[in-house]
Protein backbone atom coordinates (compact mmCIF):
# COMPACT_ATOMS: atom_id res chain seq x y z
CA UNK A 1 0.00 0.00 0.00
CA UNK A 2 1.34 3.91 -0.80
CA UNK A 3 0.55 6.18 2.11
CA UNK A 4 1.34 9.69 2.17
CA UNK A 5 1.15 10.75 5.52
CA UNK A 6 0.97 14.34 6.37
CA UNK A 7 2.60 15.69 10.03
CA UNK A 8 4.12 19.04 10.58
CA UNK A 9 6.35 18.18 12.79
CA UNK A 10 7.57 14.33 12.41
CA UNK A 11 10.61 13.56 14.36
CA UNK A 12 13.00 10.78 14.72
CA UNK A 13 14.43 8.86 17.76
CA UNK A 14 17.28 11.64 16.99
CA UNK A 15 15.65 14.33 17.53
CA UNK A 16 16.32 16.95 20.16
CA UNK A 17 12.45 17.94 20.10
CA UNK A 18 9.33 16.13 19.21
CA UNK A 19 6.94 12.97 18.99
CA UNK A 20 8.12 9.85 17.43
CA UNK A 21 4.49 8.21 16.67
CA UNK A 22 4.43 9.32 12.93
CA UNK A 23 8.16 7.98 12.38
CA UNK A 24 8.05 4.91 14.54
CA UNK A 25 4.76 3.83 12.71
CA UNK A 26 6.08 4.48 9.42
CA UNK A 27 9.10 2.93 9.49
CA UNK A 28 7.15 -0.24 10.68
CA UNK A 29 4.90 0.00 7.81
CA UNK A 30 8.20 0.18 5.34
CA UNK A 31 9.31 -3.07 7.16
CA UNK A 32 6.21 -4.48 6.09
CA UNK A 33 6.54 -3.59 2.45
CA UNK A 34 4.09 -0.33 2.11
CA UNK A 35 5.43 2.66 0.57
CA UNK A 36 5.43 5.86 2.79
CA UNK A 37 5.95 8.98 1.87
CA UNK A 38 5.97 11.77 4.58
CA UNK A 39 5.15 15.23 4.17
CA UNK A 40 6.58 17.71 7.21
CA UNK A 41 8.49 20.66 8.06
CA UNK A 42 11.98 21.60 8.63
CA UNK A 43 11.83 22.42 12.13
CA UNK A 44 12.39 18.63 13.72
CA UNK A 45 14.76 17.45 10.75
CA UNK A 46 18.50 16.56 10.45
CA UNK A 47 20.31 20.33 8.53
CA UNK A 48 20.58 18.61 5.55
CA UNK A 49 16.80 19.48 5.58
CA UNK A 50 17.35 23.43 6.56
CA UNK A 51 19.14 24.59 3.02
CA UNK A 52 16.47 24.97 0.85
CA UNK A 53 12.70 25.97 1.06
CA UNK A 54 11.97 22.56 -0.54
CA UNK A 55 13.85 19.06 0.73
CA UNK A 56 13.16 15.79 -0.63
CA UNK A 57 15.37 12.56 1.12
CA UNK A 58 14.81 9.14 2.69
CA UNK A 59 14.67 8.72 6.24
CA UNK A 60 15.10 4.84 7.61
CA UNK A 61 13.40 3.57 4.11
CA UNK A 62 10.84 6.68 4.83
CA UNK A 63 10.71 9.19 1.38
CA UNK A 64 10.56 12.91 3.09
CA UNK A 65 9.15 15.52 1.56
CA UNK A 66 10.07 18.91 3.46
CA UNK A 67 8.80 22.31 3.83
CA UNK A 68 10.98 24.77 5.22
CA UNK A 69 9.22 26.26 8.04
CA UNK A 70 10.36 26.69 11.66
CA UNK A 71 8.80 26.46 14.94
CA UNK A 72 10.02 27.03 18.46
CA UNK A 73 7.88 26.08 22.02
CA UNK A 74 9.17 29.29 22.72
CA UNK A 75 7.01 31.15 19.98
CA UNK A 76 4.00 33.71 20.65
CA UNK A 77 0.44 32.01 19.94
CA UNK A 78 0.97 34.51 17.14
CA UNK A 79 3.99 33.77 15.75
CA UNK A 80 2.41 29.77 15.97
CA UNK A 81 -0.14 30.64 14.27
CA UNK A 82 2.05 32.18 10.71
CA UNK A 83 4.04 28.82 11.37
CA UNK A 84 0.87 26.39 11.11
CA UNK A 85 -0.13 28.48 7.91
CA UNK A 86 2.83 28.88 6.40
CA UNK A 87 3.42 25.10 6.50
CA UNK A 88 -0.28 25.05 5.29
CA UNK A 89 0.21 26.67 2.09
CA UNK A 90 3.79 24.82 1.42
CA UNK A 91 2.71 21.19 2.20
CA UNK A 92 -0.51 21.53 0.44
CA UNK A 93 1.80 22.25 -2.86
CA UNK A 94 4.47 19.09 -2.02
CA UNK A 95 1.12 16.90 -1.43
CA UNK A 96 -0.68 17.72 -4.64
CA UNK A 97 2.79 17.01 -6.12
CA UNK A 98 3.54 13.65 -4.69
CA UNK A 99 1.62 11.50 -7.18
CA UNK A 100 -0.73 8.98 -6.73
CA UNK A 101 -1.65 7.17 -3.47
CA UNK A 102 -3.83 4.78 -1.98
CA UNK A 103 -4.34 6.51 1.18
CA UNK A 104 -3.92 10.23 2.42
CA UNK A 105 -3.67 10.11 6.09
CA UNK A 106 -2.97 13.56 8.15
CA UNK A 107 -2.49 13.80 11.73
CA UNK A 108 -2.65 16.87 14.05
CA UNK A 109 -1.77 19.36 15.57
CA UNK A 110 -2.15 21.84 14.63
CA UNK A 111 -5.56 21.38 12.85
CA UNK A 112 -4.71 23.38 9.27
CA UNK A 113 -2.45 19.97 8.95
CA UNK A 114 -5.26 18.64 7.50
CA UNK A 115 -5.85 20.86 4.49
CA UNK A 116 -3.37 19.72 2.54
CA UNK A 117 -4.73 16.26 3.15
CA UNK A 118 -8.13 16.94 1.95
CA UNK A 119 -6.67 18.82 -1.05
CA UNK A 120 -4.05 16.06 -1.99
CA UNK A 121 -7.15 13.30 -1.52
CA UNK A 122 -9.28 15.22 -3.23
CA UNK A 123 -7.42 15.82 -6.56
CA UNK A 124 -6.38 12.63 -6.53
CA UNK A 125 -9.71 11.12 -5.93
CA UNK A 126 -7.55 9.12 -2.99
CA UNK A 127 -9.21 8.43 0.60
CA UNK A 128 -8.53 10.97 3.27
CA UNK A 129 -8.11 9.52 6.91
CA UNK A 130 -7.17 12.30 9.69
CA UNK A 131 -6.24 11.70 13.25
CA UNK A 132 -6.81 14.15 15.91
CA UNK A 133 -3.51 14.04 18.35
CA UNK A 134 -5.57 17.12 20.49
CA UNK A 135 -8.94 19.00 20.38
CA UNK A 136 -8.71 21.99 18.02
CA UNK A 137 -10.20 24.57 18.35
CA UNK A 138 -11.26 23.89 21.60
CA UNK A 139 -8.04 23.21 22.85
CA UNK A 140 -6.38 26.60 22.07
CA UNK A 141 -9.56 28.66 23.30
CA UNK A 142 -9.23 26.87 26.68
CA UNK A 143 -5.26 27.22 26.65
CA UNK A 144 -6.07 31.40 25.68
CA UNK A 145 -4.42 31.02 22.50
CA UNK A 146 -8.01 32.29 20.97
CA UNK A 147 -11.44 33.53 21.60
CA UNK A 148 -14.40 31.66 21.56
CA UNK A 149 -16.10 34.36 20.11
CA UNK A 150 -13.32 35.28 17.95
CA UNK A 151 -13.21 34.71 13.51
CA UNK A 152 -10.28 32.30 14.00
CA UNK A 153 -11.94 30.38 16.39
CA UNK A 154 -15.05 30.44 14.44
CA UNK A 155 -13.08 29.85 11.62
CA UNK A 156 -11.18 26.96 13.09
CA UNK A 157 -14.43 25.34 14.32
CA UNK A 158 -15.89 24.97 10.56
CA UNK A 159 -12.40 23.48 9.33
CA UNK A 160 -12.79 21.00 12.28
CA UNK A 161 -16.03 19.57 11.29
CA UNK A 162 -15.15 19.68 7.58
CA UNK A 163 -12.67 17.47 8.06
CA UNK A 164 -14.24 15.10 10.56
CA UNK A 165 -16.98 15.44 7.84
CA UNK A 166 -14.86 14.39 4.32
CA UNK A 167 -12.24 12.04 6.67
CA UNK A 168 -13.38 8.32 5.43
CA UNK A 169 -12.39 7.46 9.11
CA UNK A 170 -10.87 9.82 12.35
CA UNK A 171 -8.31 8.77 14.51
CA UNK A 172 -8.70 10.17 18.37
CA UNK A 173 -5.53 9.27 20.54
CA UNK A 174 -8.47 9.08 23.86
CA UNK A 175 -11.32 8.08 24.49
CA UNK A 176 -12.47 11.50 25.62
CA UNK A 177 -11.03 12.63 22.19
CA UNK A 178 -13.31 10.29 20.25
CA UNK A 179 -16.00 11.71 22.85
CA UNK A 180 -15.41 14.93 21.20
CA UNK A 181 -15.22 14.06 17.35
CA UNK A 182 -18.17 12.16 17.50
CA UNK A 183 -20.39 15.33 19.56
CA UNK A 184 -19.04 17.27 16.30
CA UNK A 185 -21.82 14.93 14.19
CA UNK A 186 -19.43 11.99 13.49
CA UNK A 187 -20.61 8.70 12.70
CA UNK A 188 -19.18 6.72 15.96
CA UNK A 189 -18.80 3.89 13.34
CA UNK A 190 -15.79 5.91 11.43
CA UNK A 191 -14.08 6.78 14.90
CA UNK A 192 -10.99 4.76 16.38
CA UNK A 193 -9.15 5.47 19.38
CA UNK A 194 -5.61 4.44 18.75
CA UNK A 195 -3.74 6.01 21.21
CA UNK A 196 -0.18 6.88 21.77
CA UNK A 197 1.99 3.74 22.81
CA UNK A 198 5.03 2.39 24.46
CA UNK A 199 8.07 1.57 22.73
CA UNK A 200 8.95 -1.49 24.53
CA UNK A 201 12.39 -2.24 22.83
CA UNK A 202 13.43 1.62 23.66
CA UNK A 203 11.80 1.84 27.12
CA UNK A 204 12.43 -0.71 29.51
CA UNK A 205 12.96 -1.38 33.35
CA UNK A 206 16.65 -1.30 34.07
CA UNK A 207 19.25 -0.33 36.66
CA UNK A 208 20.02 3.19 37.15
CA UNK A 209 22.52 4.97 34.62
CA UNK A 210 25.46 5.22 36.33
CA UNK A 211 26.35 8.09 34.16
CA UNK A 212 23.71 10.18 35.16
CA UNK A 213 23.91 9.46 38.76
CA UNK A 214 27.60 10.65 38.96
CA UNK A 215 26.73 13.70 36.76
CA UNK A 216 23.93 14.88 38.87
CA UNK A 217 25.09 13.88 42.06
CA UNK A 218 21.88 11.02 42.57
CA UNK A 219 23.84 8.62 45.03
CA UNK A 220 21.57 7.46 47.54
CA UNK A 221 18.27 9.67 46.53
CA UNK A 222 15.06 9.30 45.33
CA UNK A 223 14.60 10.69 41.77
CA UNK A 224 11.51 12.17 40.85
CA UNK A 225 11.58 12.23 36.95
CA UNK A 226 9.81 14.31 34.46
CA UNK A 227 10.85 14.04 30.64
CA UNK A 228 9.01 16.46 28.09
CA UNK A 229 7.79 19.83 27.23
CA UNK A 230 7.96 22.85 29.62
CA UNK A 231 4.72 25.13 28.16
CA UNK A 232 2.11 26.42 29.92
CA UNK A 233 -0.22 23.77 28.97
CA UNK A 234 2.20 21.13 30.98
CA UNK A 235 1.68 23.42 33.62
CA UNK A 236 5.45 22.43 35.80
CA UNK A 237 5.99 26.18 36.75
CA UNK A 238 2.69 26.02 38.98
CA UNK A 239 3.20 22.55 40.98
CA UNK A 240 6.84 21.69 40.98
CA UNK A 241 7.84 24.63 42.80
CA UNK A 242 5.53 23.88 45.37
CA UNK A 243 6.09 21.00 46.13
CA UNK A 244 9.74 21.21 45.99
CA UNK A 245 9.72 23.88 48.73
CA UNK A 246 7.34 21.26 51.15
CA UNK A 247 10.05 18.70 50.75
CA UNK A 248 12.79 20.82 51.66
CA UNK A 249 10.45 22.11 54.48
CA UNK A 250 9.50 18.30 55.87
CA UNK A 251 13.39 17.92 55.71
CA UNK A 252 13.12 15.58 52.82
CA UNK A 253 17.15 15.75 51.29
CA UNK A 254 16.77 12.60 50.22
CA UNK A 255 14.26 13.12 47.41
CA UNK A 256 15.29 15.42 44.05
CA UNK A 257 13.18 16.57 41.04
CA UNK A 258 15.18 15.58 37.68
CA UNK A 259 13.53 17.32 35.39
CA UNK A 260 14.40 16.66 31.29
CA UNK A 261 13.18 18.70 28.54
CA UNK A 262 12.52 22.99 27.34
CA UNK A 263 9.78 25.12 26.66
CA UNK A 264 8.06 28.39 27.38
CA UNK A 265 7.42 27.95 30.58
CA UNK A 266 11.17 26.41 31.50
CA UNK A 267 12.40 30.12 32.45
CA UNK A 268 9.71 30.80 34.75
CA UNK A 269 9.87 27.69 36.22
CA UNK A 270 13.71 28.03 36.67
CA UNK A 271 13.25 31.55 38.34
CA UNK A 272 10.89 29.45 40.74
CA UNK A 273 13.20 26.87 41.68
CA UNK A 274 16.29 28.82 41.83
CA UNK A 275 18.22 28.20 44.95
CA UNK A 276 16.79 24.82 45.84
CA UNK A 277 19.12 22.02 45.53
CA UNK A 278 16.49 19.29 45.16
CA UNK A 279 15.41 20.68 41.54
CA UNK A 280 17.47 19.74 38.48
CA UNK A 281 16.88 20.74 35.48
CA UNK A 282 18.82 19.45 32.93
CA UNK A 283 17.74 20.61 29.55
CA UNK A 284 16.27 18.99 26.13
CA UNK A 285 17.69 15.58 24.73
CA UNK A 286 17.50 13.25 22.20
CA UNK A 287 14.46 10.94 22.47
CA UNK A 288 16.56 7.91 22.17
CA UNK A 289 18.92 9.49 25.13
CA UNK A 290 15.33 10.18 27.41
CA UNK A 291 15.49 6.25 28.74
CA UNK A 292 18.57 6.92 30.87
CA UNK A 293 16.44 9.53 32.48
CA UNK A 294 13.29 6.97 32.54
CA UNK A 295 15.36 4.11 34.32
CA UNK A 296 17.29 6.54 36.76
CA UNK A 297 14.29 8.03 38.13
CA UNK A 298 12.59 5.75 40.92
CA UNK A 299 9.03 7.97 40.34
CA UNK A 300 7.98 9.51 37.15
CA UNK A 301 5.83 12.22 36.69
CA UNK A 302 2.82 13.13 33.93
CA UNK A 303 2.11 16.62 34.88
CA UNK A 304 -0.69 19.30 33.20
CA UNK A 305 -1.97 22.57 33.87
CA UNK A 306 -5.41 23.02 35.27
CA UNK A 307 -7.03 22.97 32.10
CA UNK A 308 -10.38 20.43 31.59
CA UNK A 309 -9.44 19.72 27.99
CA UNK A 310 -6.46 18.82 29.11
CA UNK A 311 -8.36 15.49 30.44
CA UNK A 312 -8.01 14.34 27.05
CA UNK A 313 -4.16 13.83 26.32
CA UNK A 314 -2.69 11.10 25.35
CA UNK A 315 0.48 11.99 26.31
CA UNK A 316 3.45 10.31 25.36
CA UNK A 317 5.61 10.91 28.23
CA UNK A 318 2.93 8.50 30.43
CA UNK A 319 3.07 5.96 28.04
CA UNK A 320 7.35 6.17 28.44
CA UNK A 321 6.86 5.55 31.86
CA UNK A 322 4.90 2.99 32.03
CA UNK A 323 7.62 0.95 29.39
CA UNK A 324 9.91 2.02 31.86
CA UNK A 325 8.59 0.29 34.69
CA UNK A 326 8.42 3.27 37.00
CA UNK A 327 5.02 4.21 38.73
CA UNK A 328 3.35 7.05 37.06
CA UNK A 329 1.95 9.97 39.02
CA UNK A 330 -0.91 11.71 36.67
CA UNK A 331 -2.75 15.40 38.19
CA UNK A 332 -5.23 15.34 35.45
CA UNK A 333 -9.17 13.45 36.16
CA UNK A 334 -9.12 11.71 32.37
CA UNK A 335 -7.97 7.94 31.18
CA UNK A 336 -4.88 8.42 32.26
CA UNK A 337 -6.32 8.68 35.90
CA UNK A 338 -7.80 5.40 35.46
CA UNK A 339 -5.56 3.85 34.17
CA UNK A 340 -3.16 4.15 37.03
CA UNK A 341 -5.41 3.75 39.75
CA UNK A 342 -7.60 0.57 38.15
CA UNK A 343 -4.21 -1.08 37.50
CA UNK A 344 -2.65 -0.19 40.16
CA UNK A 345 0.78 1.77 38.39
CA UNK A 346 0.88 5.13 40.25
CA UNK A 347 -1.04 7.75 42.03
CA UNK A 348 -3.34 10.37 41.11
CA UNK A 349 -3.09 14.12 42.56
CA UNK A 350 -4.83 17.29 41.43
CA UNK A 351 -3.45 19.42 39.12
CA UNK A 352 -1.68 22.98 40.25
CA UNK A 353 -1.78 21.38 43.53
CA UNK A 354 1.98 21.42 44.81
CA UNK A 355 0.99 19.88 48.39
CA UNK A 356 -0.93 16.72 46.88
CA UNK A 357 2.08 16.17 44.44
CA UNK A 358 4.75 16.57 47.59
CA UNK A 359 2.50 13.85 49.92
CA UNK A 360 2.42 11.42 46.79
CA UNK A 361 5.66 11.49 46.38
CA UNK A 362 6.61 11.05 50.28
CA UNK A 363 3.86 8.26 50.30
CA UNK A 364 6.10 6.26 47.50
CA UNK A 365 9.29 7.23 48.68
CA UNK A 366 8.72 6.09 51.90
CA UNK A 367 7.48 2.37 50.64
CA UNK A 368 9.77 0.65 48.31
CA UNK A 369 7.66 -2.87 48.25
CA UNK A 370 4.92 -0.55 46.84
CA UNK A 371 6.84 1.44 44.30
CA UNK A 372 8.39 -2.03 43.24
CA UNK A 373 5.10 -3.50 42.53
CA UNK A 374 3.16 -0.24 40.86
CA UNK A 375 6.26 -0.06 38.08
CA UNK A 376 5.74 -3.84 37.85
CA UNK A 377 2.28 -3.30 37.11
CA UNK A 378 2.72 -0.01 34.30
CA UNK A 379 5.09 -2.40 32.81
CA UNK A 380 2.86 -5.03 32.18
CA UNK A 381 -0.02 -2.85 31.32
CA UNK A 382 2.52 -1.35 28.41
CA UNK A 383 2.80 -4.59 27.26
CA UNK A 384 -0.84 -5.57 27.41
CA UNK A 385 -2.35 -2.77 25.62
CA UNK A 386 0.44 -0.25 24.39
CA UNK A 387 2.48 -1.96 22.03
CA UNK A 388 3.92 0.16 19.79
CA UNK A 389 3.89 -2.72 17.26
CA UNK A 390 -0.05 -3.90 17.90
CA UNK A 391 -0.82 -0.32 17.98
CA UNK A 392 0.64 -0.06 14.20
CA UNK A 393 -1.12 -2.50 12.91
CA UNK A 394 -4.28 -1.29 14.11
CA UNK A 395 -3.50 1.57 12.39
CA UNK A 396 -2.59 0.06 9.37
CA UNK A 397 -5.99 -1.45 9.46
CA UNK A 398 -8.21 1.18 9.23
CA UNK A 399 -5.76 3.09 6.35
CA UNK A 400 -6.11 -0.58 4.82
CA UNK A 401 -10.02 -0.29 5.02
CA UNK A 402 -10.23 3.36 3.32
CA UNK A 403 -7.98 2.44 0.88
CA UNK A 404 -10.36 -0.88 -0.11
CA UNK A 405 -13.47 1.31 -0.62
Amino acid sequence: MRILYIHQFFATRGSSLGLIRSYEFSRRWVEQGHKVTVITSSSRLPDEYQRARYVDGTIDGISIRSVRVGYSNYMSYARRMWSFLAFTFGATRRAATAGKHDVVFATSTPLTVGVPGWVAARITRTPFVFEVRDLWPEAAIQMGALKRSGLLARIAKRLERFLYRHAEHVIALSPGMAEGVIAEGVDPDRVHVIPNCSDLDLFHPGEKDPEIVDRFGLSGRLVVGYTGAIGPSNGLHDQIPEAARILEERGRSDIVFLIAGDGKSLPALRERTAGRANVLLVGSMPKQDVPAITRTADILLTLFADVPILATNSPNKFFDALASGRPVIVNQPGWTRSLVLDNEAGLAVKAADGAALAEAIIALADDPERRERMGCNARMLAEREFSRDEQADTLLRVLEDAAGR
